[in-house]
């Protein structure tokens, strides 16, 4: 019987496991709370728990396995196995995951962040087509993404590499949590999304839903925006051309420097669908050279919340043959 890999996709409401074949095939899939008290100190115990039972309730032993692959939100020191600034875990400290795992389970552990593993999966099993130059780009509450070049992840001097949503989109645009301004997070995010809705809103004066829901002080989400774009109304295109436009921008610079064979567009906001791809492509094509034109695709994700699992996996596969 050919070893088994277990990845992990670490969130803030969330733990998603899976054990999966070599070949990155889903076989089971479960999933815990993330119990963020207490610091977050419950949450590596309970991570080693819940792999225990299972490979008990299977009858497996840690024999069986390659290893265990994880992705995480926070900066994270892939040599160490550690992370920290992960605020929604409430990790502010440094945590020794790595060690903890592999002390609890007996079994090989390789950690990254969480989006650059949801590349990996992306690049392996999903919209990548297992090509060597693939860009991620996740947009949900807020944006960011993973950079793979020659089959390998960018990780840059500080581990920082592959945060697109911080690339500048309009300098003299909103002010970004990271301190600076214009960031492409600020404008394509889920809470970017209805920002531009609500200041576009005051300088519409048609005749509008979005607008409506907005004056009578409904609460409206990014979804409703692309709906409403969806039906041709004219403040909800408007709202929709300038997300694509900064999106168009940004894909666009990202495609000029590394000229990826696809840049795949996942996240919650990219369930707009090829509504949203086929107008960031518009926007693509004014801000790239013809040879990248040519050459670079703008896909749909197509794993979804399996990407996590799927890419951790591949991680551990990869961090144990040294390509990583």
């Amino acid at each position: 019987m050919s070893k088994k890999i277990i990845g992990i996709d670490l969130g803030g409401t969330t733990a998603k496991f899976a054990i999966l074949t070599n070949e990155g095939e889903i076989q089971q899939k479960w999933s815990i709370v993330t119990d963020i008290t207490d610091k977050g100190t419950h949450i590596v115990p309970a991570i080693v728990d819940s792999i225990n039972e299972q490979l008990e309730k299977y009858q497996l032993s840690p024999e069986d396995f390659i290893g265990i692959g994880m992705g995480s939100p926070g900066t994270v020191d892939r040599t160490e196995g550690t992370v920290i600034g992960a605020y929604n875990l409430n990790w502010t400290t440094s945590q020794p995951v790595k060690q903890l795992i592999e002390e609890g389970t007996g079994i090989p552990f390789a950690i990254d962040n969480d989006a650059n593993v949801a590349a990996l999966g992306e690049r392996w099993r999903g919209a990548g087509e297992n090509e060597d130059d693939v860009v991620f780009i996740t947009l949900g509450t807020g944006v960011g993404g993973g950079i793979i070049a020659g089959g390998r992840l960018v990780h840059g001097i500080a581990g920082a590499a592959g945060e697109l949503g911080h690339i500048t989109v309009d300098p003299e645009g909103y002010d970004c949590t990271c301190g600076k301004k214009g960031c492409l997070e600020t404008v394509a995010s889920a809470t970017g999304v209805v920002r531009l809705a609500r200041d576009l809103s005051n300088e519409y004066s048609g005749d509008s839903k979005l607008k409506y829901s907005i004056d009578d002080g409904q609460l409206i989400t990014a979804k409703d925006v692309f709906d409403l774009a969806k039906e041709n109304d004219k403040l909800a295109v408007s709202v929709i051309d300038k997300v694509a436009y900064y999106l168009g921008m940004a894909c666009g610079s990202v495609a000029n420097v590394l000229n990826p064979s696809t840049i795949v567009i996942g996240g919650g906001v990219s369930h707009a669908g090829v509504f949203l791809t086929d107008q960031i492509k518009t926007y693509f094509d004014q801000f790239t050279y013809p040879t990248i034109r040519k050459t670079t695709k703008i896909r749909l994700a197509e794993l979804g919340n399996n990407a996590g699992v799927i890419g951790a996996s591949s991680l551990i596969k990869e961090h144990l043959n040294g390509t990583l």
